[in-house]
């Protein structure tokens, strides 16, 4: 799907992160934040659904899911769910962490590689294609280890940033829903 062509309708907001409360907060888990603000603006709740693995949320026409299997499992539960509402990847968008982007940046694109990630990686492979929209949230670099780093929390000097980032990727997401994504590209990439 080239980036002038809009997928059919955004009907499944995908959060990534890991579940347990250990992860909670940490940079990992910003898809799991989002998906926690839009459900919470929405006033919809997230039910556990075993089928699926998943957390779920409906909010009017819009589904909102955070995978309950860890993060590089991802897709065997995004996969089934997709399946059971007859959702087309390109009607679906992800959510997730980048380190390669700094704090705060924004970067929505309609395909590519999972570009080091291993829960969008996941999600291809079940997929079988790379045509599947994503955010990208920038958590910053790691200044020592990867793991560490993602499965680390924000400092304090970095928590008025990633506020900041986080409703600009609410926005970002009202903005593709109302406007389509090559305009929320254009506006907030």
């Amino acid at each position: 799907m080239s980036a002038n062509s809009e997928p059919p309708g955004l009907r499944l907001i995908v959060g990534l992160g890991n579940p347990g409360r250990e992860y909670r907060d940490t940079r990992h888990n910003v898809g799991f934040m989002i998906a926690d603000r839009l459900a919470a603006r929405e006033r919809a709740a997230f039910r556990t659904e075993k089928t699926w693995q998943a957390e779920v949320a409906r909010a009017g026409d819009l589904l909102l899911c955070k995978p309950l299997t860890y993060m590089n499992l991802s897709g065997q539960a995004v996969r089934p769910l997709a399946q059971f509402y007859k959702l087309d990847p390109t009607q679906m968008l992800i959510v997730l962490d980048d380190m390669a982007l700094p704090l705060g940046k924004l970067r929505l694109r309609p395909d590519g590689s999972a570009g080091g990630h291993n829960g969008l990686k996941s999600i291809i492979e079940h997929f079988g294609t790379q045509a599947v929209p994503r955010l990208r949230i920038g958590i910053g670099a790691a200044e020592g280890e990867a793991t560490g780093h993602v499965l680390g929390r924000f400092t304090l000097e970095e928590n008025a940033a990633l506020a900041q980032s986080l409703d600009h990727a609410v926005e970002a997401v009202d903005c593709l829903r109302t406007r389509g994504l090559e305009a929320a590209m254009n506006t907030f990439n």
